[in-house]
């Protein structure tokens, strides 16, 4: 027998569970219904209209916040999975001393609590008399979205033969032949799950963003918590539907891609 099967016997597991994902996902689904909501209320139904993602698309400050956000992701998840690539086939292809201390420092971000990491990152550029700006932000978003490159990269090799890069030099390939042509075509669904999820990472950042963000550098996130600090509209629903597709567009394809098999 199988432990989930074991566990669903214990009394109330099942009641929990449902309780657990209706006060998880009731309130994003009324979020998108509301969305749709013809008055301008951010609460009651009025009747069913588009009119609102018309508004958010129409709006510049909108837009360019949504632009700097779009500019980051990209910027940060990129320079991420370069750094994460080298880090996971070292930390894959041998076993050195103190390795499972490196796997515990590459893997800290995603332990520690995000607002520490945001101090502590404020508090460096103050040091060293860094502006902040959308500079600021890309580099504190690069070190944060490391580890969830690096993490699919690693998973991927894990599953790789490591035969196949001997039999390559056997066959007289250099190392970089025999990483370009037999290694790489076989990481790529790692690389691209990497870096997927480290754009959607960056992109849905706030607090890193809110600490380390200067002058004209705001992002979609924290438009957003400008907007609700006035008061909720139906316009703050619709943007929050169209980053839920997007996060949820991104998040799919990453695991889709990582399930990839050569």
């Amino acid at each position: 027998m199988s432990a989930s099967s074991s566990l669903r016997r214990f009394p109330g597991v099942r009641a929990a569970a449902w309780v657990f994902f209706a006060y998880l996902y009731i309130p994003i689904a009324v979020l998108l219904v509301l969305a749709f909501n013809a008055g301008s209320s951010a609460t009651i139904w009025e009747g069913f209209s588009t009119r609102w993602f018309g508004i958010v698309l129409g709006n510049p400050n909108i837009i360019r916040a949504a632009q700097n956000s779009l500019v980051i992701a990209v910027v940060a998840s990129l320079a991420a999975t370069l750094m994460a690539i080298p880090a996971a086939i070292g930390m894959a292809r041998r076993r050195f001393r103190g390795q499972n201390a490196v796997s515990a420092l590459i893997a800290l971000p995603l332990v520690v609590p995000e607002v520490v990491t945001a101090v502590a990152t404020l508090l460096f550029f103050t040091a060293i008399t860094l502006p902040l700006g959308l500079s600021t932000i890309i580099l504190a978003h690069v070190v944060f979205c490391i580890p969830f490159a690096y993490l699919p990269i690693r998973a991927r090799l894990e599953g790789m033969d490591a035969s196949l890069a001997e039999a390559a030099s056997d066959l007289y390939a250099t190392p970089w032949r025999a990483f370009r042509r037999v290694t790489l075509p076989l990481l790529w669904p790692g690389i691209l799950s990497g870096l997927m999820l480290a754009f959607i990472i960056s992109l849905d950042d706030f607090v890193i963003t809110f600490f380390v963000s200067g002058a004209g550098a705001t992002t979609l996130p924290v438009y957003i918590y400008g907007m609700i600090r006035i008061g909720v509209t139906p316009e703050v629903n619709a943007i929050s539907a169209l980053m839920l597709l997007i996060s949820i567009v991104f998040v799919a394809l990453s695991w889709f891609v990582g399930r990839t098999r050569h």
